[in-house]
């Protein structure tokens, strides 16, 4: 049979009656099993050859028919506007803070600096780097950062006539448009076109606006120091601006030296040019515009800090304006806040009487329960004289403002352990010690009741009901005193659980936003959640109507029947702070209910309870006001012995007359 098969294959006709042979051997012919079903070299060659020569003959489509856009026609930017509650305009940001020049105007030195940092290979390279956007399309398709990678012609290209959306079409675009603007523009004007339409921050656009924000000077007048840090701006200037915090300086000192060095390095500049920048050149204070004057400049601070952190729009995104941007902060309330803030402090503060009373701060900010919209804030004196927002700082201890949590901690606790059983009478001694102890301002048993509750269970009460995490202690003895550090804004917004018997949601600024028409996405809220049982937080009601009481007076006459509570620092506390959270009550719940709290009361008698007037049933917003003393460039707050006088208890009498003046105001 061997044999016969052997003739069998060498008959001449066996050709005859096999199958026609196919231009692809896929699956392969005389192969069996697994190899079968792998492709030959020839097979992977041809493949390959016939995917690069379609992507080349792509390439020559796409090139021949992406046209490079008029110079601006797509970087012309537009003024964003700012809205009221109302829908009446607030302010409108961003005429746009640009000077183009030449680059006979520009120094050497900053020439190297930009070159060195952002691409040292510019005046060699075709203008665009493979690298940088495989690795940028990359990183957008997994949702990282797509910063980074790109050549100073791309970066021009997308300045200059693309948007700063991050997708692959845009990508694709500023590559073919690159590669043409590269061949069809000298490098000087590249560059040129580079520095003029760059972002700097602090609204600076191009090269002279940055010089004229952070030196105050002309770009010529430039020295190379002052050049390399304009430069370091360029990586990103929420990270780079030295004098927005600590971090922030510490990041430009490096990447200032890092760009003096690499000069070095690449034959910029000589090592003996270098040694005579030691001195890091600190520019100078941030300046807001005057049209954000007074609480502007601070409202907008917020509302683009909410914007940022929901949308990821960065602040070089927000000065390229076009936005329409609906806030939530009521026009009349923040006037009145303004208006108690100012009056209590020409009634009790005076430097030029009391040492103690220099750089002494206010701040405060009011939140709606239900749904967490910030309705007021009191930042400081002016916007544009005081650059830091104190209704936003995280830098004043809450002292004995924090011992209602630790309190309420406790009661959820026993609630949690004894749902529907009788609360054992130890629990109940516990929890009537703690309330003594709140009401006559002692400090030992919140101690032991940190070590009773666990201080983990408290601070994960408090970053639940609003809270930011990095805003407190450590989880130390003495964390139940209140050593955190939360803003005014958080505050407020924590005690709002209490006022809506245990349900937080998460405090904001913006309620819509659009752009060209179309709605920004990202501002969806989440629906409140429960932090605190109806009844642990009805309890908390009561209790804290007595210590507003003794703070600031039972109410008579009409306003005999609202319930009045606060949550207050104490005198000693031995802080360098004080502070009042209230909210006034609805009338839409009886006092015996209790239903809001944190900290509230009512309108003073003979008043027309105006603060409430125009206000929902239900939505009168808790307020958080803060004191401290801070000198600028001072690491620490000063302390509080003498502010305002002998009777003011270390300053803690003035927030909560702040609150009631505020209540008032009309």
């Amino acid at each position: 049979m061997k044999g016969l098969r052997k003739t069998v294959r060498g008959l001449p006709w066996r050709r005859a009656i096999d199958c026609p042979r196919r231009v692809i051997d896929y699956p392969r012919r005389g192969r069996v099993g697994l190899r079968r079903w792998l492709p030959s070299w020839k097979l992977l060659l041809g493949a390959f050859g016939f995917a690069l020569g379609g992507l080349v003959a792509l390439f020559a489509v796409v090139y021949v028919t992406v046209d490079v856009p008029n110079e601006n026609e797509l970087a012309a930017q537009e003024a964003s506007i700012y809205y009221w509650a109302d829908g009446s305009q607030m302010v409108s940001v961003g005429a746009v803070n640009r000077q183009n020049v030449t680059l006979d105007k520009v120094p050497d030195s900053v020439e190297h600096a930009v070159i060195a940092a952002e691409n040292a290979t510019f005046y060699s390279d075709s203008g665009v780097s493979l690298q940088g956007i495989g690795r940028a399309v990359v990183n957008m398709l997994s949702g990282e950062d797509t910063q980074g990678g790109s050549t100073i012609t791309q970066q021009y290209v997308k300045n200059t006539y693309l948007s700063q959306d991050q997708t692959v079409t845009r990508k694709a675009k500023e590559f073919i448009i690159s590669l043409k603007v590269s061949n069809q523009k000298s490098k000087r004007d590249i560059l040129r076109g580079y520095l003029n339409t760059s972002w700097f921050g602090r609204s600076s656009n191009g090269i002279q606006a940055a010089a004229h924000a952070y030196y105050g000077i002309d770009a010529e007048r430039l020295n190379p120091s002052q050049g390399a840090l304009l430069a370091a701006l360029l990586k990103g200037s929420e990270q780079y601006d030295p004098s927005l915090n600590k971090a922030n300086h510490q990041r430009a000192v490096a990447r200032w030296k890092w760009i003096l060095d690499r000069q070095v390095t690449l034959g910029m500049m000589s090592k003996q040019e270098r040694a005579k920048y030691t001195k890091f050149p600190e520019p100078r204070a941030l300046a807001k515009p005057t049209s954000q004057a007074g609480q502007i400049g601070y409202l907008v601070d917020v509302a683009n800090k909410f914007i940022q952190s929901s949308t990821g729009l960065t602040d070089k995104d927000l000065a390229r304006g076009g936005y329409r941007i609906h806030t939530t902060f009521d026009k009349k309330l923040t006037q009145r806040l303004e208006k108690a803030v100012t009056g209590v402090r020409k009634q009790a503060i005076d430097p030029k009487k009391r040492s103690a009373d220099t750089y002494v701060e206010f701040g405060a900010a009011s939140v709606r329960p239900k749904d967490g919209a910030i309705v007021a804030l009191y930042g400081g004196a002016d916007a544009t004289r005081h650059f830091s927002n104190n209704a936003d700082t995280g830098a004043v201890p809450a002292g004995s403002a924090f011992k209602p949590f630790v309190l309420a901690a406790s009661l959820q606790q026993q609630s949690d352990a004894w749902a529907g059983e009788t609360l054992p009478e130890d629990d109940q001694r516990d929890t009537e010690a703690l309330r003594e102890a709140l009401m006559s301002a002692q400090s030992s048993p919140f101690v032991q009741a940190g070590q009773r509750i666990g201080l983990e269970r408290i601070r994960d009460l408090v970053v639940a009901a609003g809270l930011r995490e990095e805003s407190l202690a450590q989880l130390e003895p003495t964390f139940p005193l209140g050593t955190s550090a939360p803003s005014a804004v958080r505050m407020a917004s924590a005690y709002t659980t209490f006022a809506d018997g245990g349900l937080h949601a998460d405090p904001y600024a913006v309620s819509r936003m659009t752009v060209d028409g179309k709605p920004v996405e990202g501002l969806d809220r989440p629906e409140p959640e429960r932090v605190l049982d109806a009844e642990v937080a009805q309890r908390m009601t009561g209790i804290l109507q007595g210590l507003g009481w003794r703070v600031l007076g039972a109410p008579e006459g009409a306003a005999a029947g609202r319930p009045v509570a606060a949550g207050v620092s104490e005198p000693g506390d031995r802080m360098k702070s004080a502070w009042f959270i209230g909210s006034p009550s609805s009338a839409a719940f009886p006092a015996d209910q209790g239903p809001v709290t944190g900290a509230t009361a009512s309108p003073s008698p003979g008043t027309d309870g105006g603060f409430a007037k125009g206000l929902e049933s239900g939505t009168e917003p808790t307020t958080a006001i803060t004191m401290f003393r801070n000198k600028p460039g001072a690491p620490q707050l000063l302390p509080m012995n003498g502010v305002g006088g002998p009777d003011t208890g270390l300053g803690t009498t003035l927030p909560p007359r702040i609150w009631t003046a505020y209540q008032e105001a009309s």
